[in-house]
């Protein structure tokens, strides 16, 4: 061990407490960065498995009903590898000790038996339903888990009207349905909605399908034009009912998996980036004093011969090995925090098997931000080492000089005691390390304000949808359109206060070379169970033959009130019409129309029908009402807004909660990395001084008084710019998470302010206190003898 070793040793733990101090906020940095990296790249590779072995489709073509003849067909179009053809049906399941209804979604399997060709079900226990058996299914494993049910038991199921009892064979899961969402809504639901699949020859009798299918899943050969196939599909199945083939990136299941993806990559990218830039400037903050303290030092280094790159590959290491601590513990951190946040994915997202593997290229991600944070922090220290002659540097600095500061100048000074202005000129005599120190005071600020903001806004988007915008209690789904005398039967039933009518129509959108493709819902005149509303929250009834669109749909299509839109019907006879836009509608989830439904009904030239109704229940009535709609055959499906609402707050309530914690922990770390390296830096450069005062009377307190107090007023001055940095954090992140899917809102509360602001002053009392403690033990007389 040569002597520069030794010494950048003893160095290192003569400052251990403020090279902690940085280590651990490029832990931080590094614990975020392995955290969402390792676990994207797990969640990439279990969901590349998991789509391969379980022969995920390319392309989806619902419709209405075509004979299996037509298979051969669909079969020859250019580009298609595979069909295969079966039945999706909506129905009831009533769960034993359930008292509510659950929805589900009925898929068949081959009417031979065994998997089918695409699509497959991946069984977590049990067995496939025999083909001969009418009786048996697989359920889905997360509706089986959240009711603790197991293959032999029974549910009694409504399928188009037909009740029977199923018995449960197989418990499994499938990667068409790995986020399971109730049709409309964007949050699972496990206790309320479930995936199952039966035979084909059962779903034929219950349907009335016998020799018919209603969708079709395709393979594509590789280098096949998905829009091409797509539109040959859709010309065979016009005739046949077909509502237009789509590809993975418009499945339900695969959109919501590549947002989450895309929000850890935002993750991944900005979090780091706020920790290590801290790091940086406390390390270059660090060593400027270090090496202001070692200038005979590196005078009489240079004059025994050691050279200046020696000397800046010395103070380099130092910096290398404080980063490499950090970076150490924070992979460490990152691996802890990436294996709980992949088991909260595997939760929401239902992979029968989630590998978390903490990948090299993690890890020396890890490793190559840290190293280059310390090196770009260490770099003004690195070139003053260099460029200091050692004459110069073994003789002492010159003095600082001061003056009255501005506050003085400006006739203040008889409001400021003198322990003030000696805080006020000690920053205004360095006014780039106080910027900065209340630069990262605010960063630490503004991270856990992050923490909070996803509770706030996903709050908020609750509000808006399920509670301003819709005020029913069961929305009740009809097999097939019907009239709107069968709303009026419902209104009849017994603890049913009032129902409207409801229909929803899949439709395309063009304008101009823009289209997309959503649904048209219809709203009745009067409408108070569920209405369309603007940005200021307030009502909002379509008028006329025109389209309100959401603001999000503004974007995406390029329009202004006034503009005439086609709408291309996806189901009936499919009419193609120009509509104006009436005006623009604030929704926080999904991307939709709305039309009077009177309007709507002349648009699609269906009579006047309706595919639903909401319903306002009497409290306590639920359990009745359910009963008497599972007894009605043309009732497809019942959902309750409030219990959904319970769901997701059971579904998400925990993972919320926690990463709310880890952010705090991490902003907190932040600030007391600042708030302790600069107290520590402080007291080392005003040591004498300190010392002085002490020698002419000042107590402990009043001395301690004189050094916090400035680190006092930093905190202060930083929490504006805190919350003010926290807000406009969150609009960026709000603004990367805008898809057709969801827009969260940049909603935050007071709650959420006060925690941010509190937070910190109590990391900066907590490093006050550290602090305080070494200038109660300050020995003057080593102090007043040490040489500046």
């Amino acid at each position: 061990m040569n002597a520069l070793t030794r010494k950048a040793l003893r160095d290192l733990w003569h400052m251990r407490t403020q090279a902690l101090a940085i280590a651990w906020v490029i832990a931080g940095g590094v614990a975020t960065l392995v955290m969402s990296q390792s676990t994207l790249e797990s969640l990439d590779s279990t969901r590349a498995q998991f789509y391969q072995e379980g022969a995920l489709a390319d392309l989806w073509a619902p419709l209405k009903r075509a004979p299996d003849t037509l298979l051969p067909q669909l079969e020859a179009v250019p580009g298609v590898q595979a069909a295969q053809p079966r039945l999706l049906a909506a129905a009831t399941l009533d769960v034993p000790g359930f008292g509510e209804p659950a929805r589900s979604e009925v898929v068949s399997l081959p009417i031979r038996g065994g998997q089918p060709l695409l699509n497959r079900v991946h069984l977590t226990s049990g067995r496939l339903p025999d083909p001969d058996a009418e009786g048996e299914i697989v359920l889905g494993e997360a509706f089986a888990q959240s009711h603790r049910l197991r293959p032999g038991d029974s549910l009694h199921m409504i399928l188009r009207g037909h009740a029977r009892t199923v018995r449960i064979v197989g418990i499994g899961t499938s990667p068409e349905y790995v986020y399971q969402s109730p049709p409309g809504a964007v949050f699972p639901d496990f206790l309320r909605y479930a995936v199952l699949w039966m035979n084909r020859h059962a779903m034929e009798k219950a349907l009335n399908m016998d020799g018919a299918f209603d969708n079709l899943a395709f393979r594509l050969l590789p280098g096949a034009r998905q829009a091409a196939v797509a539109a040959d599909v859709d010309a065979l199945l016009a005739r046949y009912g077909g509502v237009g083939a789509y590809g993975r990136h418009e499945q339900t299941s695969v959109r919501y998996l590549e947002e989450e993806m895309r929000q850890l990559r935002t993750m991944a990218t900005l979090f780091p980036a706020i920790f290590l830039g801290v790091a940086a400037f406390l390390m270059h903050v660090v060593l400027m004093r270090l090496l202001g303290t070692q200038r005979d030092q590196v005078g009489v280094l240079k004059a025994f011969g050691y050279g200046n790159r020696t000397l800046a590959g010395h103070y380099l290491g130092m910096a290398a090995w404080i980063a490499l601590g950090g970076a150490l513990l924070g992979i460490a951190l990152g691996a802890g925090l990436g294996r709980w946040l992949a088991h909260v994915y595997q939760e929401i997202y239902r992979f029968p098997f989630l590998t978390y593997r903490l990948s090299t290229r993690a890890v020396e991600l890890g490793l190559g931000v840290s190293l280059a944070a310390a090196s770009g922090g260490a770099l003004m220290a690195l070139r003053a080492a260099a460029t200091l002659p050692p004459a110069e540097a073994m003789r002492a600095p010159a003095p600082t000089r001061f003056g009255p500061t501005l506050l003085e100048r400006l006739g203040f000074q008889r409001w400021l005691s003198p322990a003030a202005r000696i805080a006020l000129r000690d920053l205004e005599r360095r006014p780039g390390r106080a910027l900065f120190t209340v630069v990262g005071l605010a960063m630490a600020c503004a991270v856990m304000m992050v923490g909070r903001f996803q509770g706030d806004s996903v709050e908020r988007m609750v509000d808006v949808q399920l509670s301003i915008a819709q005020t029913h209690d069961i929305e009740v789904s009809f097999v097939e359109p019907a009239p709107r005398r069968a709303v009026f039967e419902l209104a009849a039933l017994p603890g049913v206060r009032e129902a409207e009518p409801l229909r929803s129509v899949p439709v395309r959108l063009v304008h101009g070379l823009r289209s997309y493709r959503t649904s048209i819902e219809g709203v009745p005149v009067g409408a108070r169970l569920r209405r369309p509303i603007d940005a200021r929250l307030r009502p909002v009834q379509p008028q006329g033959d025109g389209v309100l669109l959401t603001d999000y749909l503004q974007k995406m299509l390029d329009l202004k009130p006034g503009d005439r839109v086609e709408v291309q019907a996806l189901e009936g006879h499919r009419r193609l019409r120009e509509v104006p836009v009436a005006g623009f509608v604030h929704e926080y989830i999904g991307a939709r129309g709305y039309m009077d439904l009177d309007a709507l009904n002349r648009l699609l030239g269906d009579g006047d029908v309706v595919s639903g109704a909401l319903l306002g229940v009497t409290p306590g009535a639920e359990p009745d009402v359910y009963a008497r709609l599972d007894r009605r055959p043309w009732v497809a499906g019942v959902a309750s807004r409030l219990a959904s609402v319970r769901s997701f707050y059971a579904t998400m309530g925990e993972s919320l909660l926690v990463f709310t914690l880890v952010a705090a922990l991490l902003g907190a770390v932040i600030n007391f990395g600042v708030v302790y390296n600069a107290a520590r830096i402080s007291l080392s450069e005003r040591g004498r001084e300190l010392a002085s005062l002490r020698v002419l009377g000042m107590t402990r307190g009043e001395v301690g008084a004189l050094l916090l107090g400035q680190l006092g007023l930093l905190v202060a001055v930083s929490l504006p710019f805190g919350l003010a940095a926290g807000w406009l954090l969150c609009w960026l992140m709000a603004l990367g998470f805008q898809s057709e899917l969801f827009r969260v809102p940049v909603q935050l509360t007071t709650a959420t302010y006060a925690f941010a602001a509190l937070t910190v002053l109590g990391a900066s009392a907590v490093s006050a206190l550290l602090v305080y403690r070494r200038i109660a033990r300050l020995d003057l007389v080593a102090v007043l003898k040490t040489r500046e």
